[in-house]
């Protein structure tokens, strides 16, 4: 079972990388489902009592009811930020009429100027195409 919600979280993730507001919001219900599977599997084997009427002599292990209650919580979230998202991805595909994420102009700008930064300033060329001091 930790092998499918670690399938889960990673299927998700790449989901979530992609630009399609659609496969977003699929990658984070991936990613929800296997939170819920993890949290699931943390509470031990199922069918064990979670308390005890006090009749046995202690030896059974109990299950955890911790990891129940945080699961339904997680499943609540979920539901409320998935229902959340789909609104956006609605209304981003009403106004402008697909579901792409486009780049951010004002984001693109300062990369290129980072980029230039980085580069240091170029050495200044003659008419030839040669450096000052540069050997023809």
């Amino acid at each position: 079972m930790t092998l499918v919600a670690g399938g889960l979280f990673a299927i998700g993730f790449y989901l979530m990388l992609q630009r399609s507001l659609m496969r977003i919001v699929l990658g984070f219900i991936l990613l929800g489902h296997g939170t819920n599977l993890l949290l699931l599997v943390a509470g031990g084997t199922p069918g064990r009592p979670p308390v005890l009427d006090g009749t046995t002599d202690g030896s059974a292990r109990t299950a955890d009811p911790l990891p129940q209650a945080m699961a339904l919580t997680a499943i609540v979230i979920t539901f409320g930020l998935t229902a959340f998202l789909v609104a956006l991805a609605y209304r981003s595909w009403r106004l402008s009429g697909h579901d792409e994420v486009r780049d951010d102009v004002e984001d693109r700008r300062i990369g290129t100027v980072r980029e230039r930064a980085e580069a240091g300033p170029a050495p200044d060329r003659d008419e030839d195409g040669t450096a000052p001091g540069e050997d023809r």
